[in-house]
């Protein structure tokens, strides 16, 4: 390639110290960006491969600095302030500054950020004024990549456009499940915790879907705000009649208590037990008192319980002692008296027995409810057994049944002998029913004298 006639050069200058060497790119400072998309920050820099700088420009021993591109040379500038590799360097770093700031360009564009038409207008700056650039490296490439830019630009905005449609129709769905949700909570909910726990976290959701317009987002907004609202009020109107309603029962509870102190000192076991029975009844039925109360009320009501039963449960222990001592007399007495009286051998002296031992039982007194049935059992076959014998006894010498045996007898005996003048005057039909009559009254005088022996 035929160099051009090389141009005037000013007189020497200074010029920038040497940088990296050739082949190299280090993090720059952040600094303003010739493409107005904000300041490039040293940690976003990207890495550019430059390759050999003096495959597209050289600098002459007297400083001049050319470009070599498809087209030609062309001069960018002057360098003096070192070696002619430094200033390769240095045109390269620059040439690496404005790559970086196209392959911006293209990632932007490639991940659909920002505003396409802001991009497409940036590389169209850089394009213009890529031809009077002082740089030094593949110029050509860089050239081609911003004319893609410029040319997909329309495209990725009109996709861009069409995603954020989607999106924002997304947001605002969203954003309508979530107010319809809370007013579902707002005119419904009575699980306060829940609810309230709930709409917090639809209020933290609702902060981070964006995209909505203004006026849509607004009404929504206003949904959300009203429901959430509705259901403060109902939730404060609830917890207002339940500190009412456990104001009452405060009131109530120490009524009881009261009540319940006062009985404390009786010593009517019974209807007293009964009368904290229903107590504790109405104590339940009272509802809980505020909560940093109740606790407090129970135990003073508790404690007026306690006095009692625990008194009566003393006088209960004392009585368990006497009747169990009672119980082992009353045993002893009945062991005795099964030993000793026989109503077979002597009705009369089992009858005098019996009569000391009941009076005997009844003055030893009570005895455990555990121990009356099976001792009074037994009392009760002893005193059977002299019943029993009183029984048979009467049965044998009952007048009135020997009277009916006799009776029997007789009237058997009048049958047969109108039988016996029924056959003399030749009735013999007359004579065998009289005969019959006869036997069955003869039947029955034998069985009621048979009851009499058997007793």
């Amino acid at each position: 390639m035929t160099n051009p006639t090389p141009a005037p050069k000013p007189g020497p200058k200074p010029g920038p110290r040497p940088g990296p060497r050739p082949g190299t790119s280090a993090p720059a400072p952040a600094r303003p960006s010739p493409t107005g998309l904000g300041p490039i920050p040293a940690v976003s820099v990207h890495h550019v491969t430059l390759g050999d700088p003096a495959e597209y420009g050289r600098v002459d021993a007297d400083g001049t600095v050319w470009l070599v591109t498809a087209s030609g040379e062309r001069q960018i500038g002057s360098w003096q302030a070192g070696t002619p590799e430094e200033g390769l360097a240095h045109f390269a770093r620059k040439f690496a500054d404005l790559a970086t700031e196209v392959e911006i360009l293209e990632e932007r564009l490639a991940a659909h950020s920002g505003d396409p038409r802001k991009t497409q207008t940036a590389a169209a700056q850089m394009l213009e004024a890529l031809p009077t650039a002082q740089v030094i490296g593949d110029v050509d490439e860089l050239t081609s990549r911003l004319t893609k830019i410029i040319a997909s630009a329309d495209d990725v905005a009109e996709a861009v456009r069409s995603e954020r449609s989607e999106q924002r129709a997304a947001a605002i769905a969203r954003k309508e499940e979530l107010a319809s949700e809370a007013e579902a909570i707002g005119a419904e909910g009575t699980s306060w915790k829940a609810g309230g726990d709930r709409l917090r976290a639809i209020l933290d959701e609702w902060k981070t879907i964006k995209g909505v317009d203004r006026k849509t987002d607004d009404a929504l907004w206003k949904r959300f705000s009203k429901a959430r609202d509705s259901f403060n009020r109902r939730r404060g109107a609830y917890f207002a009649d339940l500190d009412r309603e456990r104001a009452g029962a405060r009131a109530r509870k120490e009524e009881l208590i009261e009540k319940a102190e006062a009985l404390s000192s009786s010593t009517d076991w019974g209807p007293t037990a009964g009368k904290f029975r229903d107590l504790l009844q109405e104590w339940k039925a009272a509802g809980r008192a505020p909560r940093d109360a109740d606790d407090a009320l129970w135990a003073r009501f508790k404690a007026a319980q306690d006095v009692f039963f625990e008194a009566r449960n003393a006088v209960n222990s004392e009585r368990d002692a006497e009747f169990a001592e009672n119980a082992d007399a009353k045993a002893a007495l009945l062991a005795e008296a099964e030993k000793t009286i026989d109503p077979v051998a002597d009705l009369d002296a089992a009858r005098r027995a019996f009569r000391v031992f009941r009076d005997k039982w009844e003055e030893i007194g009570k005895v455990p409810r555990e121990k009356m049935h099976s001792l009074e059992g037994r009392v009760r076959a002893l005193e059977k057994a002299v019943r029993d014998a009183e029984d048979s006894e009467w049965a044998r010498t009952d007048p009135e049944a020997q009277a009916r045996a006799a009776q029997f007898a007789e009237r058997a005996e009048k049958l047969e002998e109108q039988a016996a003048k029924a056959a003399e005057a030749g009735k013999d039909k007359d004579a065998a029913a009289l005969r019959e009559q006869a036997a069955q009254w003869r039947d029955w005088a034998g069985t009621a004298q048979s009851a009499l022996t058997d007793r």
